[in-house]
């Protein structure tokens, strides 16, 4: 006859949980809704106190064995905790990062942001040459009213609207609000090339007039 294992055999029954099971298991788990709203330094110190646990959770190691073993936790831990600080830095810096519009607290005339743009370049301070130089194009687009004086434009915006005006310039002028970006906002250093360029649109934007069909769009939009 076969024995039948009843209700409390089961709960005195010994649960032997391989340790792959219990990975999964706890994978399983990290999966959960209350998972997905813990913060990225959560989820690198649980991981990282969990290779810990799993270290030192080891019989056969000895005195010798359990000091280098402390040892390498250390080094990991500092690690860890330099990588997060980092990471979180960068997110910070990435998350409040703005564009700002392309002119100081003080206006100034073109010729005067010219005059600055020229002064810089001499001195080899191009990504600030670079700036006054579309500065000095933005501001002679608007005492022309080939676009608007509007406060905080942005150089994107700037770009867009003068391009509608001047669809032959248009991709010039897009790819000199990409040079204002990355030289203030990406960090990317300033070049005499990329100086030369602003200054050769400049000069060229300086002569240009709108088409019929352009003014009409613009205002029409």
């Amino acid at each position: 006859m076969v024995p039948v294992l009843t209700y409390p055999a089961l709960l005195a029954a010994p649960i032997d949980i391989g340790r792959e099971q219990a990975r999964r298991e706890a994978a399983a788990e990290l999966l959960r809704s209350e998972y997905a709203k813990e913060s990225l330094v959560d989820r690198v110190m649980r991981a990282v106190n969990q290779f810990l646990g799993d270290l030192l959770d080891q019989e056969s190691v000895g005195v010798v064995g359990s000091v280098a073993a402390r040892i390498v936790l250390a080094m990991i831990v500092v690690a860890a905790v330099v990588a997060v600080v980092m990471i979180a830095h960068r997110t910070v810096r990435g998350g409040t990062t703005r564009k700002e519009g392309i002119f100081g607290d003080r206006r100034r005339t073109a010729a005067e942001h010219r005059e600055t743009a020229e002064r810089l370049a001499a001195e080899g301070r191009w990504a600030e040459a670079v700036r006054e130089r579309l500065r000095a194009l933005a501001r002679d687009l608007e005492d022309r009213v080939i676009v608007d004086s509007t406060p905080g434009r942005t150089a994107d915006e700037l770009a867009a609207e003068a391009g509608r005006a001047l669809p032959e310039f248009a991709a010039e002028l897009a790819a000199a609000a990409r040079v204002f970006d990355d030289v203030t906002y990406g960090e990317v250093p300033g070049t005499a090339e990329a100086y030369g360029v602003l200054r050769d649109l400049d000069e060229r934007l300086r002569t240009a007039r709108p088409t019929l069909g352009a003014m009409t769009g613009t205002v029409s939009s």
